[in-house]
């Protein structure tokens, strides 16, 4: 039995690598897709273009925009020349963000006065812009503390500093946070392709009746044929954890060991799925639609757009069966933080219960299939 599942491993080996579209499959695209979507996906919000109008021109006004200009956040400051040009920028999504200031500004900086600054953001683009108001609130921040000493009135009372530590990420670069969860993504959906592939190219190819008269039963088939795309998925997951190391140098601090036992673990359950589809799939173009109808929910429930605490509570239930989010925390974890085999076991013993239900449910289905 065992001779004729190493036989059909090998089979489906050199079947996706003797291919030239299959061996570009496995290897450009998830390069390209590892380094496109880790600038493209960042949560930062730079190069931005924000707009000005001051209607003050004193000396005060003029140095907090030299402030605005002189900030790497901000791509272009476009000065406005009247409140009509407000909506005017807005509207086109020219700027995300119109500071606003008044003719009395530096009258009241030089008397002592509260001195409004209004910022104008479009909600349309909600994160952006509150990320771009907590850039120009410390802007603002910044210049009312070198203007302290120099205003008249009494010095301002001593006030608690704030020193914020980021740990794990000490300098919050983004690519720290997005590659690893990127390998997460990219290792679900070779291995969802790899799978969901290989029953559906047989049928299309018409080799499916000649696999099913082999010595070969249902079962060394379903074997056989998750070896094989583990083996596949394995190396892929290997070559996304080798781009993230040497070549965004995301720092590996935890177990290997683990991170490749977790992932074993992982890849087994999304095989699963990979199969179940391929079960149902009669052309590999039924088989491509079926992984992306898996692979859009998987990504937008793992907790990668946005944190799964801040979806609604029956959602984080349903979460709950989604490997995509129990893998990403350990990547992360193992990644970034060197989680202890503790907290491994926390995430990975419901990927062996979803890795168990998936394998288990394609294997009938492909049996009723096939008989």
């Amino acid at each position: 039995m065992w001779q004729r599942i190493r036989t059909l491993i090998i089979k489906e080996l050199l079947a996706v690598w003797r291919d030239p579209k299959g061996r570009f499959v496995l290897l450009v695209p998830p390069v390209i897709q590892m380094l496109i979507f880790s600038y493209a996906a960042t949560q930062e919000v730079k190069n931005v273009r924000v707009a000005v109008l001051n209607q003050d021109m004193g000396i005060y006004a003029r140095d907090l925009v030299a402030h605005f200009e002189g900030s790497p956040n901000f791509r272009e400051v476009v000065h406005l020349r009247a409140d009509a040009d407000i909506a005017k920028v807005i509207d086109s999504r020219s700027v995300l963000m119109v500071v606003h200031i008044r003719q009395d500004f530096s009258r009241a900086v030089s008397a002592g006065r509260q001195a409004s600054v209004q910022l104008i953001l479009d909600g349309r683009s909600s994160n952006a812009s509150l990320i771009l108001g907590g850039y120009a609130q410390q802007i603002i921040s910044a210049y009312n503390t070198e203007l302290s000493p120099t205003l008249r009135g009494p010095p301002p009372a001593p006030a608690s500093v704030v020193v914020a530590r980021s740990w794990f990420n000490p300098n919050l670069d983004a690519f720290w946070s997005t590659v690893p969860s990127l390998v997460a993504i990219l290792v679900a959906l070779e291995g969802l392709m790899v799978t969901g592939l290989s029953v559906a190219r047989e049928r299309e190819l018409g080799t499916f009746d000649q696999l099913l008269v082999s010595p070969l039963g249902p079962g060394e088939i379903i074997v056989g044929k998750t070896a094989a795309a583990f083996l596949v998925g394995m190396a892929e997951g290997t070559l996304m954890v080798t781009v993230a190391v040497a070549f965004f140098h995301i720092p590996l601090t935890g177990s290997v060991a683990l991170l490749y036992a977790s992932m074993a673990v992982y890849l087994l359950a999304i095989l699963g799925i990979g199969l179940f589809i391929s079960s149902l799939a009669n052309t590999q173009q039924q088989a491509i639609l079926g992984t992306f109808s898996f692979m859009v929910p998987m990504m937008l429930l793992s907790g990668f757009a946005s944190p799964v605490e801040n979806m609604p509570d029956w959602l984080q239930y349903v979460t709950l069966a989604n490997p995509v989010r129990h893998f990403m925390v350990i990547v992360k974890g193992i990644f970034l933080k060197a989680m202890p085999a503790g907290d491994v076991l926390n995430s990975l013993w419901p990927l062996v219960l979803i890795a168990a239900a998936t394998l288990t449910g394609s294997t009938r289905l492909f049996r009723r299939r096939a008989g």
